[in-house]
């Protein structure tokens, strides 16, 4: 555990201590900068596992940092969590379009925050388990062959449309990831399509029968997410 640094930025001191206090006595390293400039530079001496990045800042704010960050691909593996106050959905949304992986919502309780980041670095190790091949990706009990845009569910085939699989591999992408509503429609049907509130909803719900409904979470005003 003590080969992961994690980063915290926050312009709030009394937050920075809290948050690498609790951290450290997990056996993290930590590290903590007091604006998105600064965070940026020690972002990019210390290549961290993990940032953890406060929304509203001064110089740059979460968001910026966020964008910056992922702008460049030595980031591209880089978790990447913010806090937002609690009931701020658009702050939770707009942090999920610019790339964040998580949000986790203030007031910090130590015991589930620190429960919240060994989720996300486990879920980071979840990932480096899924196999990816030229055509097929497999996780947990499935199979998801690119090529013939279908999915193998142990020895069951199942088709799906087209934007049923895009969406699956969207989700699958990233598992446990939480995807906005807006991301999904950017990424599966593109920002030059007009389609319905209920569309994704609908294509859930079509996928959840088809492969199982529990690997497909609702993120109630949010969005989606796959777990397995």
């Amino acid at each position: 555990m003590d080969s992961v640094t994690i980063l915290i930025v926050d312009d709030e001191l009394d937050i920075l201590e809290f948050l690498q206090y609790n951290l450290t006595k997990e056996g993290y390293k930590v590290l903590i900068a007091s604006d998105g400039e600064e965070g940026i530079k020690i972002a990019e001496r210390e290549h961290p596992q993990l940032v953890i990045l406060d929304i509203m800042m001064p110089k740059m704010d979460g968001v910026e940092v966020c964008r910056y960050l992922r702008s460049k691909p030595e980031f591209d593996k880089t978790l990447i969590a913010f806090l937002t106050a609690r009931e701020e959905d658009y702050s939770q949304i707009a942090a999920l379009d610019v790339g964040g992986d998580d949000y986790i919502t203030k007031p910090i309780r130590p015991r589930v925050f620190v429960s919240r980041i060994k989720a996300l670095l486990r879920r980071s190790d979840r990932e480096d388990t899924i196999e990816d091949t030229s055509d097929v990706i497999r996780i947990a009990d499935l199979a998801i062959d690119k090529e013939r845009v279908t999915v193998q569910k142990g020895e069951e085939i199942i088709e799906l449309a087209k934007k049923e699989f895009e969406l699956l591999y969207l989700l699958v992408s990233k598992p446990g990831k939480v995807f906005s509503r807006e991301e999904i429609f950017n990424k599966v049907w593109g920002t030059d399509v007009i389609v319905g509130n209920r569309t994704i909803d609908v294509h859930v719900r079509k996928l959840r029968e088809k492969i199982g409904d529990h690997y497909i979470k609702t993120i109630k005003g949010i969005g989606y997410k796959f777990e397995f």
